[in-house]
């Protein structure tokens, strides 16, 4: 029987403004519901080492990375990232990307791998900002792409903010396509241009959402016929959000990871998870959305 894996990075442990907390929380009460409702085991969980710099550098500009190692990234750039530079918050990130490279050989096994964290799309080729200071599903694209593990690989970003970096990233690279769903009117206001961008009204509902989406999977899985997907599953498209200006149901935001796990079901292509953006008032809601895409793949994987 398949089983699912995890990737559990290390809750950053250096001091952070007060508005910075509470968002953190939700890294550890993830995995925590989900051994709680026995959605997962602990044997289910792994925990991921820091990534080399040389699978980083398939990805990130050289000075980039060695500025922000060093930790001596421009002031400016420091503000935009939104966090205190610092060597605990590098080494996380260097963790979580490394889960989502190190979860690539279990989404071939089993079909589907999750990251507790990542989804880090803001993260350009040269610089960080959105809490963003690498790119962890460009870099395993990159990873599978070096290696010759895949030939397309579409990355479906449905976080309520558009996946810029990534967008970045990917602009002259045919291997992958970059697919990204989000609201209009909302961050980053100066967007990217993904290969394929899905702007959405303010207040755009379940029923709209769902419609739009399936119509895109469809045409996207049929035309670009990719071989690996990565899917970034932001819970901040819910009507609770603080900052996403949408309004999905919990059970909206359900069906629509469920359309996703169909697809790559349907199609037998892997399919690495990051969790993105999550950001109501509530964290009971934040958990229950994030720990819903889990339960979704449980039914239509397992």
């Amino acid at each position: 029987m398949n089983q699912f894996k995890i990737a559990f990075a290390p809750i950053y442990a250096h001091p952070l403004p007060a508005g910075h907390r509470f968002p953190m929380l939700k890294y550890e009460l993830i995995p925590e519901q989900l051994l709680y409702e026995e959605i997962i085991s602990h044997k289910d969980i792994f925990n991921p080492k820091i990534l080399s710099d040389e699978i980083v550098l398939l990805t990130h500009d050289q000075e980039y990375f060695t500025a922000m190692k060093s930790l001596s990234l421009p002031p400016a750039m420091i503000r935009r990232i939104g966090f205190p530079l610092s060597k605990e918050l590098v080494e996380r990130e260097l963790t979580i990307a490394s889960g989502t490279v190190e979860g690539l050989k279990f989404a071939f096994e089993s079909g589907v791998v999750f990251n507790i964290a990542g989804g880090t799309h803001h993260a350009f080729t040269n610089k960080g900002e959105g809490f963003c200071l690498l790119n962890d599903q460009a870099i395993a694209a990159n990873y599978l792409l070096k290696n010759k593990l895949a030939k397309k690989i579409l990355i479906i970003d449905l976080d309520v903010h558009q996946g810029n970096g990534t967008a970045e990233i990917f602009k002259d690279q045919e291997e992958v396509f970059t697919f990204s769903m989000h609201g209009k009117a909302n961050y980053p206001y100066q967007k990217e241009e993904s290969d394929l961008d899905i702007a959405l009204e303010t207040g755009t509902n379940d029923e709209t959402y769902l419609s739009i989406l399936k119509q895109n999977l469809t045409y996207l899985f049929d035309s670009e016929k990719p071989d690996f997907v990565f899917y970034l599953s932001g819970v901040d498209v819910l009507d609770s959000d603080k900052l996403g200006k949408l309004s999905l149901s919990l059970n909206g935001c359900f069906q629509r990871d469920l359309l996703v796990f169909e697809w790559c079901q349907k199609y037998k292509i892997p399919v690495s998870v990051s969790m993105g953006g999550g950001y109501s008032e509530s964290i009971k809601i934040i958990v229950n959305a994030h720990c819903n895409t889990f339960k979704a793949a449980k039914e239509i994987y397992y």
